[in-house]
């Protein structure tokens, strides 16, 4: 590669980086349109492979994701609102209830002052805050519904991701097709490999790390309702959301679960059923979901997962958490093929000892 097109990969690069920092505020439906079409090309593509046309593909997917879709929000939506109200009333109690609980510990373990804690003027102030919002829906509702703009953008934004997800996955082999042949002919071998490594690895985070992430919060709420948690719903999905990284689901579900259940029974004994709960959701999860739906090709560390959904999110709201993990897949990509360039290169043969 010339210098010249070095430097004018480098300046399309920071372009690109340029107009998605300025146009973030409006990319969402699209970022999350490309998502949903990009998940749904497999089994668009098995379909044409059973002589069915594109458009009826895509229409026969699109059916059945939307049925999906809207079966769950139905189902879910009333009961989660229903536990958050739950919870709004339950969080002074927990912190009257580790009050009572961990401070007189503290204070004889380590010979700690009584006072000055501060944790009834937290409680006060927390559970004041809490009744005043009352249902957690009305005031969302609320504060939205004082600007029309709002309403509207929020309802464009919601009617515009269906429309570009059936397009893009109408037209996702084509787009393919035209990029690819878009490309410098010296470089499309080169593009193509790495692209090949990036999709790989996106595939198998985002398809299966997803389908892990929903099977583990379907096991976690049906293994907490079955204890009896009054949160089981709301539990779950946290602890399912938060196994995007390996063993926090499992950290943050049965520490949140027990807090809950302990203060909702006030016996140490639901404590164990927890644990048992989030044991064998993590063995499944390690002996069957994640060999089965996602494998050994991820390759991206927990850390730089982190990280690179922290970044994403502090750089650009919502967009930089849908674009953090596939800029990650390709950067990791990319620092690979260059550690093993280096790695043949005459810099490391002279830096050998």
């Amino acid at each position: 590669m010339s210098d010249l097109q070095r430097l004018m990969l480098a300046a399309a690069v920071l372009l690109v980086a340029v107009l998605v920092y300025l146009l973030h505020p409006i990319l969402t439906p699209f970022l999350v349109g490309a998502l949903l079409a990009y998940m749904g090309d497999p089994l668009a593509d098995r379909l044409e492979r059973l002589h069915l046309n594109r458009t009826v593909a895509v229409c026969v997917v699109f059916a059945v994701f939307s049925i999906v879709v809207a079966t769950v929000l139905l189902i879910t939506l009333p009961m989660i609102g229903r536990q958050l109200d739950i919870l709004i009333t339950r969080i002074p109690e927990w912190l009257h209830g580790l009050q009572e609980l961990l401070l007189p510990f503290l204070q004889r373990t380590f010979n700690l002052p009584a006072g000055g804690w501060g944790f009834e003027e937290l409680r006060e102030n927390i559970g004041g805050d809490l009744k005043g919002a009352g249902n957690i829906v009305a005031v969302i509702w609320q504060r939205v519904a004082g600007s029309s703009v709002v309403i509207i953008a929020m309802v464009a934004n919601i009617l515009l991701i269906p429309v570009v997800t059936f397009y893009l996955l109408r037209d996702w082999d084509l787009l393919i097709a035209k990029l690819r042949e878009s490309l410098p002919r010296t470089w499309e071998t080169k593009v193509v490999d790495v692209s090949s490594e990036c999709h790989e690895i996106l595939g198998a985070f985002v398809r299966g790390q997803l389908m892990v992430m929903l099977a583990l919060s379907i096991i976690y709420s049906i293994g907490l309702g079955i204890v009896g948690l009054d949160l089981a719903l709301l539990l779950g999905l946290l602890a399912g959301l938060a196994s995007i990284v390996p063993y926090l689901g499992f950290i943050v579900g049965i520490v949140a679960a027990s807090v809950a259940a302990y203060f909702q029974f006030n016996e140490w004994l639901p404590l164990l059923w927890v644990a048992l709960v989030f044991g064998v959701g993590q063995v499944l999860e390690s002996v069957l979901l994640t060999p089965l739906l996602v494998g050994d090709r991820i390759g991206l560390h927990p850390v730089a997962v982190i990280f690179a959904v922290m970044a994403g999110g502090q750089l650009a709201g919502f967009v930089g958490v849908l674009l953090a993990l596939p800029v990650a897949a390709v950067i990791m990509v990319w620092l690979r093929h260059l550690h093993a360039h280096y790695k043949s290169s005459e810099l490391y043969d002279v830096a050998k000892p």
